[in-house]
């Protein structure tokens, strides 16, 4: 199946050949357009503009999605600009693998979602740690975005 992420720049590709990834909150291709704008956002992690940790799982997690929408909208990007995320893990287990598809879900809420690599990993970079994520987004030739502050 192919959708339309955002009809100015990027198109979302499930193959039927392969098996659906929409539950997971990810599409397996998305393909930009040509005289696109990138932009690479490091990772994002679950620390306030203090560094400090959210405690738990899920918190970090949210604050991964509020830094990340912060980190795009500085770049003149949105949620719905991405088209690949990887997501890194500490602990990595099925019920850590739910809470994220679900926040996945619910960020791109009815919009396609981008490709996705999820990665179990030991540690990240600070102590208590527990969720990273990066993003590539694109911005298309004929689209406008304001930059945040």
């Amino acid at each position: 199946m192919t959708q339309t992420l955002n009809s100015l720049f990027s198109t979302a590709i499930n193959p039927p050949a392969l098996y659906d990834p929409t539950p997971n909150g990810y599409s397996h291709v998305v393909v930009a357009p040509l005289n696109a704008r990138w932009l690479f956002v490091a990772g994002q992690g679950g620390e306030d503009q203090h560094g400090s940790l959210a405690s738990g799982f899920q918190p970090q997690l949210q604050r991964c999605l509020h830094n990340l929408r912060i980190a795009l909208a500085a770049g003149g990007a949105t949620l719905q600009q991405v088209t690949k995320l990887t997501v890194l893990v500490v602990d990595h287990d099925e019920a850590r693998l739910s809470l994220i598809a679900s926040a996945l879900r619910d960020a791109w809420a009815d919009k396609p979602a981008p490709a996705c690599t999820l990665i179990p990993v030991p540690r990240l970079a600070l102590d208590g740690m527990l969720i990273e994520i990066d993003a590539t987004a694109c911005v298309g030739p004929n689209q406008t975005t304001e930059r945040a502050a």
